[in-house]
């Protein structure tokens, strides 16, 4: 065998290579990147400012906000570079570290969902005790749970995969340093890797599935007992925009993480990837505040504070 070099850098190709498309999704993805850091760092400002939001339910919504911002912050700006520049090259660390850090925040989301959904569940199901269960104590340390669970997954996968030696190629068909699609470039046996990925993925997704399913099982059974139509109304209203952005964050993630690298097509695992990565957190803020009566009303508080001195 002769000798074999070890790649200390990473070439992306970016979403696309059509001169056409590169500027009208360059436009495309600078508004959504920009309406998606202004919804979530809005709505934690509101949530900050606003006592009558420091609740359970609105602190894990903080949260879920500052999730979306950095893991969006972590993949957007290669996006961006790469459609303006054509290629993007990253060094061997900066590719680790944009893995490390989208897996991270990806992973406390995924987390953060499920803890969501227990709060509703306790809310809706146990009313009567839900502020001596959701406790600021409590609430602090399962969130913490969650940002940890991130970064112990994060770590897990970022180190399986930079162990493998990467000599044939340093060409990632994919617009960030995706797990599956640079996994897929090492020359190392990728058996024990690919097993490692599928069944931290997993367990990682399961689990909180697990959790979300059960949650509202019980919510929805609570649901068809209500005799108000008011409450039985409002209450479906949440659950039904709750497994709406649940079903996109995790039928994208099922699809990209719970099969072997070798099954990977990157065109498709492209366009798949764009939802949860760029299109999601800009969602995540409408589906689960702006319909909110609460957060609407602390929006016009602010504009109305906001225009006081004008009118002075």
């Amino acid at each position: 065998m002769g000798n074999r070099t070890e790649a200390t850098e990473f070439i992306l190709l970016g979403i696309t290579n059509d001169p056409e498309l590169q500027g009208p999704l360059f436009v495309l993805f600078t508004l959504i990147y920009f309406s998606n850091m202004t919804g979530n760092l809005g709505l934690m400002v509101l949530i900050l400012w606003d006592s009558r939001l420091h609740t359970p339910m609105y602190f894990f919504l903080g949260h879920l906000s500052l999730v979306d911002v950095c893991y969006s912050s972590a993949v957007t700006p290669t996006v961006l570079a790469g459609l303006l520049l054509g290629t993007t090259v990253l060094s061997r660390s900066a590719c680790a570290a944009q893995m490390f850090c989208f897996a991270a925040f990806a992973t406390a989301e995924n987390f953060l969902l499920a803890l969501m959904a227990y709060d509703r569940y306790v809310a809706v199901c146990q009313p009567l005790h839900y502020t001596t269960i959701m406790t600021r104590s409590v609430c602090a340390a399962l969130t913490i749970v969650c940002y940890v669970g991130g970064f112990l997954n994060a770590s897990i996968h970022t180190g399986d995969t930079f162990s493998l030696s990467f000599c044939n190629s340093n060409t990632v068909h994919h617009f960030f340093c995706d797990v599956p699609a640079v996994m897929i470039l090492s020359c190392s046996n990728k058996r024990v890797s690919e097993m490692v990925l599928v069944y931290a993925a997993s367990l990682v997704i399961c689990s909180a599935l697990l959790v979300i399913l059960v949650s509202y099982t019980f919510i929805f059974a609570t649901i068809l007992k209500m005799r108000s139509t008011a409450g039985y109304q409002k209450a479906l209203s949440t659950c039904v925009s709750h497994f709406t952005a649940v079903s996109i964050f995790y039928g994208t993630l099922i699809f990209m993480y719970l099969q072997p690298s070798s099954s990977h097509s990157m065109d498709t695992d492209k366009v798949v990837s764009v939802f949860y990565t760029i299109v999601i957190p800009m969602l995540n803020p409408v589906v689960y505040s702006l319909r909110n009566k609460e957060v609407k009303g602390a929006f016009r508080k602010v504009i109305a504070k906001a225009k006081l001195p004008l009118c002075l």
